[in-house]
């Protein structure tokens, strides 16, 4: 198990492992809000699933994402696996409900949990598992990320929340690659040493692609405040994706402009 710490001050309660891993940061005055930079960029799924029915989430750590789905998506279905039981013993101090129709805690592997889920089950699978050592190799592997691909819905999307330290983040964005195809999208986060990776299939890629603007304008005003300039990355890096006309015109907007319509931040060129 971890070595769990929970440190507070005047408006935050803080969960960490060891010395220096945050897993989680609750604002205490709105504890619904995502106030670590992750968690944030992390929201870019709603560009590709509006709607989710059913969210799984592999590592619950101080429930940040939690709280916000539950509140934002009074829709969703919300299934939490947890192997620490330690952090599950945690959930009132974070402000978590208890186990109901439309939200539980699983303690148990996430790993296996996703080998033993049935086929086209989720629409949002979310990777957020850390131990004391950073990412564990169980759900690192190619298995891993067949197995998530499996238990997705066919328009479904995986986020995969990865330490921003190489080589070992390009390798594990390579893996999921490997398993989804040219579907598969890194952001970059500004601050705290993660990234975000969403993938999906060339489908949904090709939907988010022809409808982005339409969808962008659809977007809570909360989510559209925290991923301001969204946007402009995804007309760039679902260029692809979308249909030849409106492509056309992306890139002669940019080249007019001065600008090269490469790859921000040459995520697609890791390949």
């Amino acid at each position: 198990m971890n070595d769990v710490r929970v440190e507070r001050d005047d408006d935050t309660v803080t969960l960490a492992f060891g010395d220096a891993l945050i897993q989680s940061r609750m604002n205490t005055d709105d504890p619904t809000a995502l106030d670590l930079a992750y968690s944030q960029v992390a929201m870019a799924f709603t560009m590709f699933v509006a709607k989710p029915q059913h969210i799984l989430m592999l590592g619950l750590g101080g429930g940040s994402m939690v709280r916000h789905l539950l509140h934002h998506f009074p829709q969703s279905k919300l299934t939490v696996v947890e192997l620490d039981p330690n952090v599950i013993a945690l959930r009132e101090t974070f402000l978590l409900p208890p186990d109901g129709d439309r939200f539980k805690v699983v303690c148990g592997d996430g790993a296996a949990f996703i080998h033993a889920s049935l086929p086209f089950e989720y629409d949002v699978i979310v990777v957020d598992a850390f131990d004391e050592a950073g990412q564990p190799e169980v759900t690192s592997t190619m298995a891993f990320y067949k197995a998530c691909r499996s238990a997705l819905k066919d328009n479904g999307v995986l986020l995969v929340n990865l330490l921003d330290a190489e080589p070992l983040c390009s390798r594990l964005i390579g893996r999921i690659w490997q398993v989804f195809g040219e579907s598969v999208l890194p952001l970059e986060v500004e601050c705290g040493g993660n990234r975000i990776v969403l993938a999906a299939s060339d489908a949904v890629f090709r939907a988010c692609a022809t409808d982005l603007r339409t969808r962008w304008s659809q977007l809570l005003p909360v989510h559209r405040d925290m991923l301001d300039g969204l946007p402009e990355v995804l007309e760039e890096e679902l260029e692809p994706w979308m249909p030849k006309v409106r492509a056309t015109a992306t890139r002669s907007g940019a080249r007019h402009s001065g600008q090269s319509s490469g790859n921000r931040g040459g995520q697609r060129k890791r390949r």
